[in-house]
């Protein structure tokens, strides 16, 4: 087997792919990339497909390349990514001699062991397509909803996200307990009567979202049902991912948004996180940023009596208690700013039921959106419970 690939595609392909394989892999093999070559008919430019595979998540790009005969090699994953990384921009040669496989581009030469191929299992065919939507877009829902995704594998059903699929409409949602992050976006279904649900490990759906991004629409693959059991697929750009769904329940996130609100601010996001970020400077491990609202408003403060002390104010709108009062409420500040991040948005809108109660941080409202229509992306959080 004998190929010649361009540097930059070889290098985004084989880096992409070799971040899904296993770092503990059940089997020696799972930590190799498949390499399989498809010569191109007259005229007409041959293909490489990279794959990796760890029986959870399977990714495959495919690329354009020339090759005279079709083959297939088995390669150490993270090694070839560090070694394409580091490659000069000039065309690379690949060809198999024996059980080695090398690898020339320009001046640099490397040789690289094969691992065996016979023993590499088959990756998973795609599922039925579900529907399509614009990658960017995707992409963009799959980072406002994937960082309030729990990380403790011994939870795992809070570290994925939820796909709600109801008609043209697309609901992504994850929560780590400690907040919440739901987004709904119109898409195009294969099916319009279809009505499921979905639970997709985030870890890999950011990935695959990123990568994505590449091509300008993403095809969605799903299962027939929404039973535990299942697999979920994502396709474009030559990129094909698929990923095994997580069991377990979801927790009912819906009766956690709150219908009404008792007090709402609106406040410019940029001067707002940047003030959350100085101010928290003194806060001690896990302690809580305090925001202050009123009339005249926002406070910031952080830090304790016997402690360091920062304390800032900003100008906001506030609709709330007639008392003079400032409306007190405590968040972690790396959740705070996460969410302001996600809001996508050059102001922020807060709104409140209680002090002691979730709060919902959404982006400038809509002017198209008919009144009581929720925003299409809420991220709810937590408030910190304050001694005293």
């Amino acid at each position: 087997m004998e190929l010649r690939v361009e540097r930059d595609a070889l290098a985004d392909a084989v880096v992409r792919t070799a971040r899904s394989l296993p770092a503990r892999p059940p089997m020696q093999v799972l930590l190799g990339l498949l390499l399989e070559v498809t010569p191109g008919a007259s005229g007409t430019a041959g293909g490489l497909e990279i794959s990796g595979f760890d029986y959870e998540v399977s990714s495959r790009v495919r690329l354009d390349a020339t090759a005279d005969e079709p083959g297939r090699v088995l390669v150490p994953g993270r090694l070839l990514a560090d070694i394409v990384r580091s490659l000069p921009a000039q065309p690379v040669d690949l060809r198999v001699e024996g059980t080695r496989v090398v690898l020339t581009c320009g001046p640099a030469r490397f040789t690289l062991p094969t691992l065996p191929v016979e023993d590499y299992p088959t990756l998973p065919a795609m599922p039925d397509v579900a529907g399509t939507l614009g990658a960017d877009v995707f992409a963009s829902a799959v980072a406002q909803v994937a960082l309030a995704a729990g990380r403790d594998d011994t939870l795992p059903v809070l570290t994925g996200v939820r796909f709600e699929i109801e008609g043209d409409q697309l609901t992504l949602a994850a929560t780590d307990r400690y907040r919440l992050a739901v987004r709904t976006l119109p898409w195009r279904p294969a099916d319009a009567s279809v009505s499921t649900t979905a639970l997709v490990p985030a870890r890999p759906l950011s990935e695959t979202a990123r990568a994505l991004t590449a091509g300008p629409e993403v095809t969605l693959a799903l299962a027939s049902g929404s039973g535990a059991e299942g697999m979920i697929g994502f396709e474009g750009a030559g990129r094909r991912t698929t990923s095994r769904l997580l069991e377990g329940e979801f927790p009912k996130y819906r009766s956690l948004l709150p219908s009404e609100s008792t007090a709402v601010a609106e406040i410019a996001t940029a001067p707002f996180a940047e003030a959350v970020k100085r101010v928290a400077l003194v806060a001690a491990r896990n302690a809580p940023v305090r925001l202050g609202f009123s009339a005249d408003g926002v406070v910031l403060e952080a830090g304790g009596a016997d402690d360091a002390q920062a304390s800032e104010q900003l100008e906001c709108s506030w609709e709330g208690s007639a008392s003079g009062e400032p409306f007190q409420i405590a968040f972690n500040p790396q959740y705070l700013l996460d969410g302001l991040g996600a809001v996508d948005s050059d102001s922020t809108t807060l709104s409140f039921t209680g002090p002691t109660r979730p709060a919902v941080l959404t982006g400038k409202t809509d002017a198209d959106r008919a009144p009581g229509t929720p925003a299409e992306y809420r991220y709810l959080l937590m408030p910190v419970r304050l001694s005293g």
